[in-house]
């Protein structure tokens, strides 16, 4: 017993050093330093355990090795592309196209996202059109299929989905799937080795070296993609599982919003995807024309811009903010999670208090509790602002999507949290076209039908319970 009082003391002193380390060493951003700061002080040790799992920074020398000769090209596209623009030179396909090239210039210097314009998308707020739609193409593949998805369910869908990579790899169509380790931790062994064995090729995100165990919380692929042929992409909020078909108790049914695209915006959601498998894999991809096979379809621009923990420069925070600021009219955003740092909180705050319409629609109900009760409290600033907030009523919303004036618009896999623009690997698809963006106005109109105007005088009933637990989940925000 007496050991007690120097083994409490260790755990003090480790956690005095952990608490400079961070101030000093780590350069975290100052919000979530004393977030962390506070969990070490209150919580002296479950907080050193759970910084541990959740607060270490991501080493990119260990972790991330892949050479930036490895973009295929992107460089030289890109560069070309940036001095047009500068020259007032690029050849826009119409005029609609060149009233944001401040926003295409932003990707294409922040994250080297290539700006197409030749591009035909689909869009779907619906998990079985989309599912419909990705089986079909799959079985039309004659070439290659690359999946990429966060969670991979082995169920009803999870099933149908394996069925068809088994029936394609014996035609003799090369089939990569990658998955992360974390969100697909539940996944039975007994469906990769049925994959492996039928000739597809697995791999995952940042695994754990133990077995259905993984601390490594943070940096985790969130990414959605899938890559038929070179000529057919989707990208979108929608995972691998019957709870995206509106099959959960639980959440009932699943709104989100999927993209399917055609044309040469496919070309660099498979760069992303050769990127991110050459990371995880020992069987790398090497540079091939086939996987590059894109035709033009259409005449919508697209810019796919990429984010995560080995930049520095939040890439699609970044492009939120700048529609945000561009808008002359209304900015319309769903979102699952709403916990917006400083600079993404003044411009809707800004953009608000100067007439613009701003609407934000949230889900009805939590799947992860202390991320939704500091979604209400960031909500409350927006209505002081002025801005509308929304409700979900229906089921779940998980889409991400931002419409900007029914002229430009994001849609993609980053939530608006720290987590999307600072701790997971993340991808968004920017398109610049008024047809595209009226149809997902639109699709927000019918959800507002299935939802209930949370209004500053509703707001103000809430009891001390809610706001108790809004104010500790504010507090922890940073670090969620």
């Amino acid at each position: 017993m007496e050991i007690m009082p120097y083994l409490f003391m260790a755990f003090i002193i480790f956690n005095i050093a952990l608490g400079l380390s961070i101030v000093f060493l780590e350069r975290k951003d100052p919000s979530a330093t004393w977030a962390w700061l506070m969990v070490l002080l209150f919580v002296p040790i479950v907080g050193f355990i759970l910084y541990l799992i959740f607060g270490r920074r991501l080493s990119g020398k260990r972790i991330f090795t892949w050479d930036e000769k490895a973009k295929l090209g992107v460089k030289t596209t890109v560069q070309g592309q940036m001095r047009a623009i500068e020259n007032n030179e690029f050849i826009y396909k119409h005029e609609d196209l060149a009233e944001n090239k401040d926003l295409y210039y932003l990707h294409l210097r922040n994250d080297a996202a290539i700006f197409t314009q030749d591009n035909n998308v689909d869009i779907f707020v619906d998990g079985e059109e989309k599912f419909a739609a990705l089986l079909k193409d799959m079985e039309q593949a004659t070439d290659h299929i690359h999946l990429l998805y966060y969670i991979i369910r082995h169920d009803g869908l999870g099933q149908r989905i394996a069925n068809m990579l088994v029936k394609k790899a014996a035609e003799g169509v090369e089939v990569r799937v990658l998955y992360d380790a974390l969100g697909t931790r539940y996944l039975r062994p007994k469906y990769l080795k049925i994959l492996r064995k039928a000739g597809v090729q697995l791999d995952a995100f940042f695994p754990s070296k133990i077995p259905k165990i993984n601390f490594k919380i943070n940096y985790r692929n969130h990414r959605k993609l899938a890559i038929i042929d070179g000529k057919i992409g989707y990208i979108g909020g929608f995972n691998i599982g019957d709870e995206y078909l509106g099959k959960s108790k639980k959440f009932g049914y699943w709104r989100d919003t999927h993209l399917r695209i055609r044309g040469d915006a496919v070309q660099s959601m498979q760069t992303r995807f050769i990127l991110d498998w050459n990371q995880a894999s020992r069987h790398r991809i090497a540079y091939d024309e086939r996987y590059f096979n894109s035709e033009p379809n259409g005449d919508v621009g697209v810019q796919i811009v990429s984010s995560g923990p080995d930049s520095d420069w939040e890439q699609i925070k970044n492009g939120y903010i700048k529609m945000i600021f561009s808008a002359k009219k209304y900015v319309y955003i769903q979102t699952p999670y709403f916990i917006p740092d400083e600079s993404l909180k003044d411009a809707i705050r800004i953009a608000s208090l100067s007439g613009i319409d701003v609407k934000i629609m949230i889900p009805n109900k939590p799947d992860h509790p202390f991320v939704y009760w500091a979604t209400l409290s960031y909500v409350g600033d927006m209505l002081e602002a002025g801005a509308e907030v929304y409700i979900y009523q229906k089921g779940f919303l998980h889409s991400k999507t931002i419409i900007v004036d029914g002229k430009i618009a994001s849609v993609g896999t980053a939530n608006i949290d720290v987590r999307s623009f600072r701790l997971n690997f993340e991808v968004n698809a920017f398109l610049y076209d008024r047809v595209l963006a009226y149809r997902l106005v639109e699709a927000f109109n019918n959800d507002i039908k299935v939802s209930t105007q949370m209004t500053k005088k509703l707001y103000a009933k809430r009891s001390l319970g809610i706001r108790i637990k809004e104010s500790i989940s504010r507090l922890i925000s940073p670090i969620l």
